[in-house]
């Protein structure tokens, strides 16, 4: 960022490149340009930003100009380069520092050297550099792959994404969430409050961290502030993404369920990444449903089970390589008196199935659903439109236990299936599966298929059901055998 107001020099720097304000030929003073020790400098006075020390070359070497420094004053003035860069390393929570070397007229950065991992190398490079005539900044590194975010406020929108740094968002995958929806998952997830109130009328580049960071030692480092105004509209969430995959999609849905206001067990995530965190609400009920969260909805593979299992077995199982499955559930139970799916088809039409008691069978193909009393699909179409005007076109997995329509599992988007369609299209060859053959017989046919070729199902299965979500995710042209 290019700050376009007054120009300062610490009142204790010894010495700086620029003094003063640039002068036009009649004699008035052009807008000034600040260097970009001096534009952290002047952010670090509203932000926490992240501990750093700048350096103007000069005959005898570096020239300490600018300083945040966690515990001591703004600009506190060192007696020699090493006990600066000394005093970075101290604080560090990586143990290692970067420095970033700029000239005074350009606006680009030059040379970036990351993660030095020793007071006397890093002194060493401020020393060559300031030969070269060039400036500095040493700064702490901040990993980008401690489990937390990156991203941007601009508006009533955030955008944001782990593993990178703000101009991740630059990228496809990034989470997109209304601003108060954002810092309530910040709150919920890592339990930071997010003052992101200078975004709502300009734009914030911020990380967000599990440990303390900064010259502020809070778990939020801003980047860059631009005061100007700015208008960016608010969307519906939308799922999957570089977040989502993160936390797990199951957890990832659950959330944005219970952030909209929706009925959702309580539940507890325990994720590979991330430290446990909580959300939802209290269902009466003592009972644990363990359910694993992969990082993108793979139907009816992963295990879901009435009663406690250990995690950790539960992981090194299913996936031992640590690559499918994101995070763990504990979720409480619900008294369920019916159970089912809800999606929307091609067309339009809602479509409600469900048995009595708990679903689970249901869901794998194993029952038929049942007829289900008008008052439970009332219940149920009701909250499907509540959710579709917050969140837009959505499948689920309810439970409903007589008062309250709780949600199990949330998707984002419509179907393509209609009536005995499952997945329209017109292939030259159609083979024939057994229903009753099960789900993970119908996804070993589904991934030896040859092109051209559909599947035709032996009988009617369930729109909701794991298999009807096994041909949609495949993209394979399905239908209910006429016959």
């Amino acid at each position: 960022m290019i700050a376009v107001t007054r120009y300062r020099v610490p009142s204790n720097a010894k010495g700086s490149a620029l003094v003063g304000p640039p002068v036009k030929p009649d004699g008035m003073p052009k807008t000034a340009v600040f260097r970009k020790d001096e534009t952290l400098d002047r952010l670090a006075d509203d932000f926490n930003v992240a501990q750093f020390v700048s350096f103007a070359p000069s005959p005898d070497g570096p020239r300490q100009q600018f300083c945040r420094v966690a515990g001591l004053e703004p600009n506190h003035q060192f007696a020699s380069v090493t006990e600066a860069v000394a005093a970075l390393f101290s604080r560090s929570a990586d143990g290692t520092v970067n420095v970033r070397s700029f000239s005074a007229t350009q606006a680009q950065s030059r040379e970036f050297i990351y993660a030095i991992s020793s007071v006397e190398q890093a002194v060493a490079v401020l020393e060559r550099i300031a030969a070269e005539d060039a400036f500095t900044i040493v700064n702490e590194t901040i990993d980008i792959s401690d489990g937390g975010v990156s991203g941007v406020v601009m508006g009533d929108v955030v955008e944001f994404r782990p593993d990178s740094t703000p101009r991740g968002v630059e990228q496809p995958g990034f989470a997109t969430l209304p601003t108060d929806w954002a810092v309530k998952v910040f709150k919920t997830v890592y339990g930071v409050d997010a003052d992101f109130q200078e975004g709502r009328v300009g734009r914030l580049e911020f990380s967000l961290h599990p440990r303390p960071r900064g010259w502020r030692q809070r778990n939020i480092v801003f980047w860059e502030h631009s005061a100007e105004s700015s208008s960016v509209p608010s969307t519906p969430p939308t799922w999957p993404n570089a977040f989502s995959r993160l936390v797990g999609d199951k957890a990832y849905g659950l959330l944005m369920a219970d952030i909209g206001g929706f009925a959702v067990p309580r539940t507890t995530v325990i994720g590979r990444r991330i430290a446990p965190f909580s959300f939802g609400r209290e269902t009466g009920q003592e009972e644990i449903w363990t359910r694993t969260s992969p990082r993108e909805q793979v139907p009816g593979k992963f295990t879901t089970a009435r009663g406690w299992l250990d995690p950790f077995k539960l992981l090194q199982k299913e996936d031992p390589e640590g690559v499918a499955i994101s995070s763990v559930l504990a979720q409480k139970g619900v008294s369920a008196l019916w159970s089912g799916a809800a999606i929307e088809t091609s067309s339009g039409e809602l479509v409600v199935e469900g048995v009595a008691g708990t679903g689970d069978r249901l869901m794998l193909g194993e029952v038929d659903a049942e007829p289900l009393p008008d008052f439970v699909v009332t219940a149920v179409r009701d909250l499907h439109g509540r959710l579709q005007k917050v969140i837009g076109a959505v499948r689920l997995e309810w439970v409903y236990d007589g008062n309250v329509v709780w949600i199990v599992q949330l998707h984002r988007g419509a179907s393509v299936s209609d009536g005995d369609v499952i997945v329209p299209g017109d292939p030259d060859t159609w083979v024939t599966f057994d229903v009753s053959n099960g789900l993970e017989a119908l996804r070993s046919l589904v991934s030896s298929l040859k092109p051209d070729t559909g599947i035709s199902l032996d009988r009617r299965i369930g729109l909701t059901s794991h298999l009807a979500d096994v041909l949609r995710k495949a993209a394979v042209p399905a239908r209910v055998n006429a016959r």
